[in-house]
């Protein structure tokens, strides 16, 4: 199964996800990838794929002298506090084709219907920690990268395969995207029900 879970420190992560007007300045630059935006709109930036996140965050790291990146799934589910989804693929039963489908049954219940309206920033409500928008229908890329634990007879950890051209996108559930993918719902999503939209924020690092 899937293992990302991990222990963190202190964290100081963006209250609302990058907007499409923060993107689009970006763009204005000439630092990241043409996608479509609004430049003054306080809507969520979407479609947008892990490196596309990454330039973003290299380009304001750059024009701010703060370091900014992309936050692991441990960092999300910190932030995302009671919102956060810490649920693990397969996680019942013995045979490996059950777990997966009651692991899916349970994403697509969790999930509800589909919303496909990106929503203004604020709209669905802060955390306990102040962090905005984190059960929406956005869900946001992390820096983690899919990884296959295999576990000895003990329980213990055997070894780690970590596949990082897919990365570890949360939101109302954990899914598990290609890198390159801007657009889950038609396709590239490696493993849980794909996300509405793509989207991101960041971790300021001290």
């Amino acid at each position: 199964a899937p293992a990302v879970s991990q222990q963190v420190g202190p964290l100081h992560i963006m209250k609302y996800q990058v907007t499409q007007a923060d993107y689009a300045r970006c763009m204005a630059d000439g630092a990241c990838l043409e996608v479509t935006t609004s430049p003054g709109a306080q809507i969520p930036q979407t479609g947008v794929s892990w490196s596309d996140a990454t330039a973003y965050a290299d380009w304001l790291s750059d024009r701010t002298g703060l370091r900014w990146r992309l936050p692991t799934d441990a960092e999300w589910l910190r932030a995302a506090a009671e919102r956060g989804f810490d649920g693990a693929l397969g996680a019942e039963g013995a045979n490996p084709a059950d777990r997966w489908l009651a692991s899916y049954r349970s994403e697509v219940e969790r999930r509800g219907e589909a919303d496909l309206t990106p929503r203004p920033t604020g709209h669905f409500g802060a955390t306990s920690t102040g962090m905005q928008d984190a059960a929406g229908n956005v869900w946001e890329w992390t820096n983690s990268c899919d990884e296959r634990v295999q576990l000895a007879e003990d329980g213990q950890t055997r070894a780690i395969e970590r596949f990082c051209g897919v990365r570890v996108a949360q939101g109302k559930h954990r899914a598990f995207v290609v890198d390159f993918v801007r657009d889950a719902r038609s396709g590239g999503c490696a493993a849980g029900v794909p996300p509405d939209f793509l989207g991101f924020r960041l971790v300021r690092e001290d």
